[in-house]
């Protein structure tokens, strides 16, 4: 059974059960939305693919099992027997029984020559492997102990059954399961099945202590939210250069360029894999400056782009870290201006100060009532993050001894400031404006008050408006991204009403530096119980708190590790005060 030092158990039906640094997982999710009767090897190398089915059975029959996961490891439990399944290494698994058998079935889509995984027994090795169409990958299967093997549709084509039953006959069994190229030396274990289980647990431990060190009772997710993101992290390989964290080990499973300056932020603890993770789009930044819209192992997509939220991220980075060597950081420097004068550049009209989205994707917030009207336009909160970023690359010039080009970025910030209220202002609340036909238009979308991040330096009646408007949008589980009062409002309609983490910690953080943090302290709190409650869905219903979407969100991980670190910081600060003990 599970014990405290493993870890938090978890539902395998919410969270992948996954090891830092792999492209593997064991879920029951094995596509968008799409929850399958059995827990399945799935493979995030070339995309997001099932591979291998795993069947728990007693005298060849299927068997009703329950199923409970820590970190450490995945356990399958029937009254007359058990499996369990542990991480050896990024892409080697142990898998263990007693009582019952496992049935490891090809998976993916219907099998045919050319598609799903071939299978057959190798006489070099005596291993039995899976070669997977989808993942371009082996997974190889090597009996360690126990009854004989019974493989099924070995060297079979078309659309047979292929795979291995173990433990078929009473007894232990222990099997190795690896994800390699095309050969590797025969697997020879190193280690017991309970020592690899301890070194797994040592492992996340570590990693917990080093992200959440301030856990305490008050913080009770804090160590399924760090989960979550050790969990989702994978070793370079394609197209990403560095240690990654994925969005998700489900269908999410990219680095989408806007999402990792959040996991940045929360993983401060490890200042190198911190860097990283706000590093890794700039690894693809293209000549004009632009970042990708996201990065995976085999696919950059550059069709849009993501919000210049990096100035901001790395004002807060720096904030909390060492900067790194002088050389990396004018790299960082360097990387930052380019992409900055590509919103200055490609995305600026020649008669306006602004620069501008062209479809909601740009902003990420995908359908955002505020791009109902048009889709190319003007809006505020663009202008006020690249008020931010122009200011960071001033700091950084000025660190970096060029006083010329930091006065030159700071010049452009306050134009950009005074542009903004001027062309989106009215007097009551921000506009935004159609690039092509002129018009301005308000809507009833969170994201009209996301100029609320740039805190102190909004004018003050600006900033109490911003307020007053923000707490329409709070509910009893926090900051709804469209009003709920608004008829566009939608309880499962993506940025048209759901809660969302990114938005919560700009605002939060905008709002503390405006002088608002009684306002601030509540939207803090909801998320945080929200995530106590209903975990670190992409997304959550503003009604209900029910989680949506995607369901080990690593953004949403990191947000509450990033508030929870605060609210921590702000209680020990009150009780250390004056007049405390």
């Amino acid at each position: 059974m599970t014990v405290a030092s493993e870890g938090p158990g978890f539902c395998l039906r919410e969270v992948p059960f996954s090891f830092f640094g792999s492209w593997l997982d064991l879920s029951y999710v094995i596509a968008e939305r799409t929850v399958a009767e059995d827990v399945h090897l799935v493979s995030h190398q070339t995309g997001f693919h099932p591979v291998l089915r795993l069947v728990p059975v007693m005298a060849g029959d299927r068997v009703e099992v329950s199923v409970g996961a820590t970190p450490a490891r995945l356990r399958w439990e029937h009254e007359r027997g058990w499996i369990e399944a542990v991480f050896e290494t990024a892409d080697t698994l142990r898998v263990a029984g007693q009582g019952l058998g496992l049935s490891l079935l090809a998976s993916g889509p219907e099998l045919t020559a050319f598609t799903g995984s071939y299978f057959f027994r190798d006489p070099t090795t005596g291993a039995y492997v899976f070669t997977s169409y989808e993942t371009g990958r082996r997974y190889r299967v090597t009996v360690l102990h126990g009854s004989r093997a019974i493989a099924i549709g070995a060297q079979s084509l078309g659309e047979a059954e292929r795979g291995l039953v173990i433990g078929a006959e009473p007894g232990d069994w222990e099997v190795a399961v690896e994800e390699l190229g095309t050969a590797r030396s025969p697997y020879r274990p190193e280690r017991n099945f309970d020592e690899v289980r301890i070194r797994a647990a040592r492992a996340f431990g570590g990693f917990l202590d080093a992200v959440a060190p301030w856990r305490d009772a008050t913080t009770p997710a804090a160590a399924l939210a760090a989960y979550v993101l050790w969990s989702a992290t994978v070793h370079p390989a394609g197209m990403l250069r560095r240690t990654s964290v994925l969005m998700s080990k489900h269908w999410m499973d990219k680095v989408w360029s806007w999402d990792h300056c959040f996991n940045a932020l929360a993983l401060t603890g490890l200042p190198e894999l911190a860097w990283d993770q706000f590093r890794v789009p700039f690894d693809h930044q293209d000549p004009s400056g632009a970042l990708p819209d996201s990065v995976t192992h085999s696919e950059i997509l550059c069709n849009f782009v993501k919000p210049p939220v990096h100035g901001w991220a790395l004002h807060r980075l720096r904030a909390c870290l060492s900067d790194p060597e002088p050389e990396d950081l004018r790299e960082i420097y360097r990387r930052m201006a380019g992409w900055t004068r590509f919103w200055l550049d490609a995305r600026r009209t020649p008669s306006s100060g602004l620069a501008h989205y062209q479809h909601g994707n740009d902003s990420g917030w995908d359908n955002a009532t505020t791009f109902d009207p048009e889709r190319f336009i003007e809006s505020a909160d663009l202008a006020a993050f690249l008020v931010l970023q122009l200011d960071e690359l001033a700091v950084l010039a000025t660190a970096l001894a060029l006083p010329d080009e930091a006065a030159d970025w700071d010049r452009a910030s306050q134009a950009m400031m005074t542009t903004m209220i001027g062309r989106l202002w009215d007097g009551e609340r921000f506009v935004a404006r159609g690039v092509e036909s002129g018009r301005t238009w308000a809507s009833s979308s969170l994201l009209d008050l996301m100029p609320i991040v740039l805190g102190e330096r909004l004018p003050p009646e600006v900033r109490k408006r911003l307020v007053t408007r923000l707490a329409d949008h709070l509910t009893d589980h926090g900051l709804a991204t469209e009003d709920p009062d608004s008829i566009e409002y939608q309880d499962d309609g993506y940025w048209r009403g759901p809660i969302w983490a990114p938005a919560t910690v700009l605002i939060e953080d905008g709002l503390r530096r405006a002088g608002e943090p009684d306002l601030a302290d509540g939207i803090s709190d909801r998320f945080r119980n929200l995530c106590e409650t209903s975990g670190f869905a992409e997304n959550f219903d503003a009604r209900s708190g029910a989680g949506l979407r995607d369901r080990a969100y690593t953004w949403t991980a990191s947000a509450y590790l990033i508030l929870a670190a605060a609210h921590r910081t702000r209680r020990a600060a009150s009780a250390n005060g004056p007049g405390a003990p």
